[in-house]
């Protein structure tokens, strides 16, 4: 395949992973500051998104404080703004166009569909964020099923999957690292269910905990479902164990060191015991392992992205 093709493909799929994931982030934040009755910690929460996306000092140059309604003009209507959702939606419309001969005509239709659209709820602006959000969630969840049954399972459908999982992995465990101060043991800070439910909620993850777990929500039964749990399709060990299980569908030894890299991951996960994350320090843990998703970005982009 030539890398050109496999690039459009893993970037299409990284940019509607991406896209959803923001949502799901932006989604939560909006619930948690409706839920805090202190205006500064309000504001903690609603500028969680711009911290996790590296964008805060692009978006105070053009507003001069946080609020939802510039949050939302900024991270979902903006296609000026590389990591709002509108561009999000643009860039992997743009990249599924480019490579519509190697995906299915109805990948093709559902995402074009789905760029029109959001085109058009654009222009409006009144809709509610949180019907919005579900709307973006909803879309990306309908075209990983159209993909899933009308794709080939080929080289195609492997670098799909790398992007889309590697984006999931590395957006995981952001929302999680801007409620790594909450989730650590020992902290002081106690959240009532609303907080844990958002949370989970916004992971897809709240009734596979209740199915998982009989005792009340807590840190460390949290962290365990969204970093430790293999079969939870959203968790940092899910997300390794794919990408592990996909790269055997690529051919050639240019990926070596980017295979070796993500079987590493992969039994660091399948030894690890939350309380051993937590006596490294949750935020810390959190931090190396964003360093090594990067990191397996990178050798695949050397190895199979890179024009030659």
């Amino acid at each position: 395949m030539l890398s050109r093709t496999a690039s459009h493909l893993y970037w299409m799929a990284r940019y509607l992973e991406r896209a959803a994931n923001l949502s799901r982030l932006l989604d939560v934040c909006f619930t948690l500051s409706l839920l805090n009755n202190k205006s500064g910690q309000a504001v903690i929460e609603l500028s969680a998104p711009l911290v996790t996306t590296g964008s805060m000092p692009q978006f105070l140059e053009k507003y001069p404080a946080v609020t939802q309604a510039a949050l939302l003009d900024f991270l979902v209507w903006d296609q000026e703004n590389p990591v709002s959702i509108m561009a999000c939606l643009k860039y992997a419309r743009e990249n599924a166009h480019a490579v519509r001969g190697r995906i299915s005509a109805d990948m093709w239709e559902t995402i074009n569909a789905t760029w029109l659209e959001a085109k058009k709820l654009s222009s409006q602006k009144s809709i509610a964020p949180k019907y919005f959000f579900e709307w973006v969630k909803e879309r990306i969840h309908l075209f990983s099923g159209v993909m899933m049954a009308t794709i080939l399972r080929n080289q195609a459908h492997a670098f799909i999957l790398l992007g889309n999982f590697l984006e999931r992995a590395d957006n995981t465990a952001r929302i999680l690292m801007v409620n790594a101060p909450l989730l650590e043991e020992g902290s002081e800070v106690t959240q009532d269910f609303y907080h844990w439910s958002s949370l989970l909620q916004s992971l897809s993850a709240f009734q596979s905990y209740h199915e998982l777990y009989t005792e009340e929500i807590t840190p460390a039964t949290v962290s365990e479902l969204l970093i430790l749990e293999k079969d939870m399709p959203r968790s940092l060990h899910a997300c390794v164990r794919v990408m592990q299980s996909t790269f055997n569908q690529i051919k050639g030894d240019n990926g070596r060191k980017a295979k070796r890299r993500v079987a590493e991951l992969s039994v660091k996960l399948s030894h690890t015991t939350i309380q051993e994350i937590f006596e490294t320090g949750l935020q810390t843990w959190l931090d190396d392992f964003v360093t090594d998703t990067q990191e397996v970005g990178a050798l695949i982009h050397n190895a199979y992205l890179d024009s030659v």
